[in-house]
């Protein structure tokens, strides 16, 4: 069930499809939830960080305990998610170089001293 409120719409099976809407019709507060997953993914997906404010006020008033965390998480650092959503901008590439660093780190671990672990880095 979670799988299917997760995915694009698009890409769900049709007997997916059927399963999701007999369950949205059978649990009204699981509906909700539903409705605010999509909206935040379309926010999410389509860089639309001016709907976040509007989003997290919709979610609050219509009472979901389920979202607070996240969206208690989401007010903590309300700049960088704003930004995050809004810019075109991202670390994707440095992350990948830095778990790319400590891979390499831990296999290395307790073989050999700096100077191969600096070659390994470099030439990997």
């Amino acid at each position: 069930m979670t799988a299917w409120l997760l995915r694009h719409p698009d890409t769900l099976h049709p007997e997916d499809h059927s399963g999701l809407a007999t369950i949205r019709a059978a649990c009204p507060h699981l509906n909700a939830i539903a409705d605010h997953v999509n909206a935040f993914a379309e926010i999410l997906t389509g860089r639309h960080g001016h709907r976040l404010n509007a989003w997290i006020t919709a979610v609050t008033a219509d009472d979901q305990p389920d979202l607070h965390s996240f969206i208690a998480g989401l007010r903590r650092d309300h700049d960088a998610v704003l930004n995050g959503l809004t810019l075109p901008y991202s670390s994707g590439v440095v992350e990948g170089h830095v778990n790319r660093i400590k891979m390499i780190k831990r296999q290395m671990y307790g073989r050999a001293n700096l100077d191969l672990l600096r070659k390994r880095v470099l030439l990997a």
